[in-house]
């Protein structure tokens, strides 16, 4: 499986260099996509940041040179990234619960955290619901805010953007203009960068956005549209991580790059039967 084959040589080329600089964009090229599309498909099939897994690994490797060897805090500290004992301390603390210097103590009880490695794993069959459709041009009017995707930020920002536009009125400002398809509010992550993306609360309409409110255009294509069925966000997590570790891996497509699209339906969206989309641009391999 090629995607397989290219998240895995990412992953090696991390492990290879976690003694030396790492640079996201170049473990994006091994994976043949884009620095902020790497960091969010890690994110969504690993459950962890690639910040944090670098972490991990580079404290678990430092704890076992720590056991192992008679080398310096300080030039451990150096060789995983850390400028200065105090940061590195504090690193490996976080990570072990227990300081650098009292690992060579008998007893002392640390942690291993093992390198990542993505495969194919046959569960129990659930379907995954989705449609294949040529969609026309769009256009969305709403708010925008450019967010950086480097450990994780963007999902720690995106909820908290939501909470803002209902807090301020500019969710129904936004419902209001709705005029086209799909209906209602959606949530969009467009305009990919290295470590950086546009999200956009913003629905789908023809009209003069108000002050405050940026256009976005998305291009005429192909589409993959999944649906998705239960509470909010659970569900519609759930979905994202099969997308990227069961249904590209297997499906003949790739990610086109474009803008990607959550849809919401009107509803309780803590109800077992709430409705949501993820729709994403895709292209023949």
């Amino acid at each position: 499986m090629e995607w397989l084959e290219r998240m895995n040589r990412a992953i090696d080329y991390i492990e290879d260099n976690l003694d030396n600089e790492l640079d996201i964009t170049q473990i994006a090229k091994e994976a043949c996509c884009s620095a902020c599309h790497f960091q969010r498909i890690f994110a969504f099939a690993a459950e962890m940041t690639l910040s944090e897994y670098i972490r991990l690994r580079r404290m678990t490797l430092a704890a076992f040179e720590l056991q192992n060897h008679d080398n310096k805090v300080i030039d451990i500290a150096l060789k995983y990234g850390y400028n200065s004992p105090t940061a590195f301390t504090r690193a490996f603390t976080n990570v072990h619960g227990v300081t650098p210097k009292t690992v060579r103590e008998k007893g002392i009880s640390l942690k291993s955290f093992p390198r990542i490695s993505f495969h194919i794993s046959i569960k129990g069959g659930k379907a995954m619901n989705y449609r294949i459709v040529e969609k026309p041009s769009m256009r969305f009017v709403g708010k925008k805010e450019t967010v950086s995707t480097v450990g994780g930020q963007n999902f720690q920002r995106i909820p908290v953007i939501w909470q803002e536009v209902f807090q301020n009125g500019m969710f129904d400002k936004i419902y209001a203009l709705s005029d086209g398809n799909p209906p209602g509010v959606m949530g969009i992550c467009a305009n990919f960068k290295d470590e950086q993306l546009d999200y956009y609360i913003a629905s789908a309409s023809g009209a003069k956005p108000l002050e405050g409110m940026d256009v976005l255009e998305v291009p005429a294509g192909l589409w993959v549209i999944f649906q998705c069925v239960g509470p909010m966000p659970q569900a519609i997590q759930d979905v994202w991580k099969r997308v990227y570790t069961e249904w590209f891996p297997s499906s003949g497509y790739e990610h086109a790059g474009g803008a990607e699209i959550e849809w919401y339906s009107e509803g309780d969206s803590s109800s077992e039967d709430y409705i949501s989309e993820i729709w994403i641009p895709i292209i023949k391999k």
